[in-house]
């Protein structure tokens, strides 16, 4: 195992989890369900190890069920793995000490599983505007390149003064025929980093979280999804017995967006010093901005009252239901204004062709 795993100074092991998407996306729960089954921890996780596809994934769970038989916890070992994220280790390290395992397994895959439909909500918004604009560039990128500089030729040959936009794709297909060979790839290349370290690098990818915080439908969406994961695990770290400022810390953790994390951040310091949600909350600039009244409101009553992770499962539960809406909403929205600039497009490149020969065919008749 020293060969593929390297021990770090805080005890954890650093293995490449390149490739192991889908074994990890239902590892919890299927460890859940064997674990239900009343199969030994140490035989499921060798079960999962035979069926798990990537070499990583396999040499990861080897490594887990060497530290459980040897009498580790599997919450610590899987901890030393870093593969999932610190609320899922906690509920696990709590299902261990209550003699609950199966169920809480079984909660923290109903998490992830959540998390993954989050990511997909959010994940989808974005694709289709990208691919269909994507897909008008490369349309209109072909046009210019052959089309539009032959026919160039033929309004040279006949003098015709041509129109601005005209002139201008014409110019632009020149300078694709010259360096399109070079140009387009480097541009593309250009596009593709650039969505790279904007959306997906772990440390630049805050600036475009910021710019999506900034387009208003997707600020709904990216809201609703982050209170649904307030409310869904707050609700369940709590209800599985989770200190208050440890279960926020572990929702700091299960975001990724700037605004939320500093929230929780704070959120975390504040109660630690005694203070409520109610104050904690007011105390906060820009809340706001990022938690409606009527969430501060929930939290702060069920604070007093004593039921505090049942409301915040019910609030989740609530942003869940208006998650599905407003991705409706958005692709209702989206169609109807991607057609009007695609739209746009093809009428400037028809005009980029017509108006020059509509301007052929007047002088013919003046003459």
């Amino acid at each position: 195992m020293k060969k593929d795993a390297k021990q770090n100074k805080n005890d954890k092991i650093s293995f490449s989890h390149f490739g192991i998407g889908s074994d990890k996306d239902f590892f919890i729960e299927n460890l859940g369900s064997l674990a239900g089954s009343g199969m030994s921890v140490s035989d499921a996780l060798a079960t999962l190890e035979h069926d798990a596809k990537s070499s990583a994934m396999k040499k990861i769970l080897a490594f887990v069920r060497e530290e459980v038989d040897a009498g580790s916890k599997l919450s610590d070992a899987l901890a030393k793995t870093e593969l999932f994220p610190d609320h899922v280790v906690s509920l696990i390290n709590i299902g261990e000490s209550s003699g609950k395992l199966a169920e809480n397994l079984k909660v923290a895959g109903l998490e992830e599983a959540k998390n993954r439909v989050f990511r997909s909500k959010i994940r989808s918004a974005m694709v289709y505007p990208v691919f269909v604009l994507g897909l008008a560039a490369v349309i209109g990128i072909g046009i210019s390149w052959f089309i539009l500089p032959k026919l160039a030729s033929i309004f040279s040959q006949l003098h015709l003064k041509l129109p601005f936009l005209t002139t201008l794709l014409i110019s632009a297909g020149e300078f694709l025929i010259v360096h399109g060979s070079v140009f387009v790839p480097l541009a593309i290349l250009a596009v593709v980093l650039f969505f790279y370290f904007v959306f997906f690098f772990r440390k630049t990818k805050f600036i475009g979280q910021y710019i999506l915080f900034c387009l208003p439908a997707i600020k709904r969406l990216i809201q609703e999804v982050e209170l649904s994961r307030f409310g869904y695990l707050l609700g369940t770290l709590l209800d599985a017995g989770l200190p208050v400022t440890d279960a926020l810390l572990c929702l700091k953790d299960a975001t990724t967006f700037p605004h939320y994390k500093k929230l929780y951040t704070y959120l975390v310091c504040s109660i630690s010093e005694g203070n409520s949600f109610r104050d904690s909350f007011a105390s906060y600039k820009g809340v706001e901005r990022i938690v409606p009244t009527s969430v501060k409101q929930l939290v702060s009553t069920a604070e007093m009252s004593g039921t505090l992770p049942n409301t915040l499962l019910e609030i989740g539960k609530t942003y869940e239901q208006k998650i599905e809406t407003t991705t409706k909403d958005l692709s209702v929205i989206l169609e109807p204004v991607l057609l009007v600039i695609v739209w746009l497009g093809v009428v400037g490149l028809a005009l980029a062709v017509i108006l020059p020969i509509y301007s052929l065919i007047g002088g013919l008749q003046t003459s």
